[in-house]
């Protein structure tokens, strides 16, 4: 049978309408169609395929056995098409994208450049929420996500390097003399509790801190660096502004340790338009990274 041989898909709405709902008389209030009209696309779709589909029975109507296959059928193509629809209007109405960002990348480094995406894409509805670690896109409703690859990754999602982490130890300028001098506190997070141990194992004779202080985040532990509290061992991403506004310096640099921060998503995931947008953007302020 060829495409051109399938019956009119009014007719075969008409048709799995009354068999759903048991009435012709049903039908016609659902699709906004006089009783006659109902059946005349019943007789129709009869004619067309040559098989009887239903027969009176009392006031109602019974769906034949072959009736019974066709709805079937019917039915389920129906039900694809308004899944399809609905996906597609899902996107046309610009649902919100809901990106995922660890606390202190988020706050030291994409928030200061969305203005930056909503400049140029006025149109695409961004949404910003704060989290580390593992993931659950659908429990959670995130579409994208960027995390320091550092835990097990679900075969199912699609990952695209966004930089390699580079870390130092970064200070207030008037800290330098101090840190030359072994003579200062080190900064560090509980979200890296090792991190002092396994930079300075790395170093050829480095200044060494004469205490360790530990703060909950990142974040805290710069903003600590910044106003002079100490010495932070930092990720150079997280870093970045101050030290291009002289609020920090870094004088022995940042080194990579081998980790990395990436962009996941589901790989079942529609890329739509907006989405990948909003990827290409962020790879884009990721590669001076």
């Amino acid at each position: 049978m060829k495409r051109s041989d399938i019956p009119s898909l009014d007719d075969i709405r008409a048709f799995e309408a009354v068999a759903r709902l048991g009435s012709v008389k049903a039908a016609s209030e659902e699709l906004a169609l006089t009783h006659g009209a109902v059946s005349r696309r019943i007789t129709k779709l009869s004619r067309d395929i040559g098989i009887k589909l239903s027969e009176p029975e009392g006031r109602g109507i019974r769906i034949t056995r072959e009736g019974e296959i066709l709805n079937k059928a019917a039915r389920n193509a129906l039900d694809e098409l308004i899944t399809a629809v609905a996906t597609i209007k899902h996107d046309t109405n610009n649902s919100p994208i809901v990106l995922s960002c660890e606390r202190s990348v988020a706050m030291r480094w994409l928030i200061p450049r969305l203005s930056d995406f909503q400049d140029r894409y006025p149109d695409v509805e961004l949404h910003l929420s704060v989290g580390g670690g593992t993931l659950d896109f659908k429990r959670d409703r995130i579409t994208l996500a960027i995390r320091r690859l550092d835990f097990p990754l679900n075969p199912d999602w699609e990952i695209n390097v966004l930089s390699q982490e580079k870390t130092g130890p970064v200070m207030q300028p008037g800290m330098r003399v101090h840190f030359d001098n072994h003579n200062y506190i080190g900064l560090a997070s509980k979200t890296r509790p090792k991190a002092w141990q396994e930079w300075l194992f790395r170093q050829n004779g480095p200044p060494t801190p004469r205490e360790i202080r530990t703060l909950d985040h990142h974040f805290l532990m710069i903003e600590a660096a910044v106003n002079g509290l100490g010495v932070a061992l930092c990720p150079y991403i997280l870093a970045r502004d101050d030290l291009e506004k002289g609020r920090l310096i870094a004088p022995l640099g940042f080194k990579e340790d081998g980790s990395q921060y990436g962009l996941i998503y589901p790989k079942d995931i529609r890329v739509t338009q907006q989405i990948d947008l909003v990827k290409t953007w962020l790879k884009e302020i990721a590669s001076s990274v």
